[in-house]
């Protein structure tokens, strides 16, 4: 079996062909884990930020509403 790449050709046997191609598939798998883990530790990330923004917004329309209402500013 024939296999090419960086404009090299190398030769394997099938059994080396297929014994490689197997370990390129393990290891391809194992980085799909690590990648979907990192991918919806992300999400969970976007969605701390997005509450927490959302939490720091209406403080400030509470605050602003205090103001313009001439109460003293007390936030709990």
């Amino acid at each position: 079996m024939f296999m090419a790449g960086a404009n090299v050709l190398l030769e394997y046997s099938c059994e080396e062909a297929t014994t490689l191609l197997q370990k390129n598939l393990e290891n391809a798998k194992a980085s799909l884990e690590v990648l979907v883990a990192n991918l919806q530790f992300l999400l969970d990330q976007v969605t701390i930020t997005q509450v927490t923004m959302a939490r720091v917004y209406n403080w400030d329309v509470h605050q602003k509403r205090i103001r313009q209402a001439g109460a003293p500013a007390k936030y709990s």
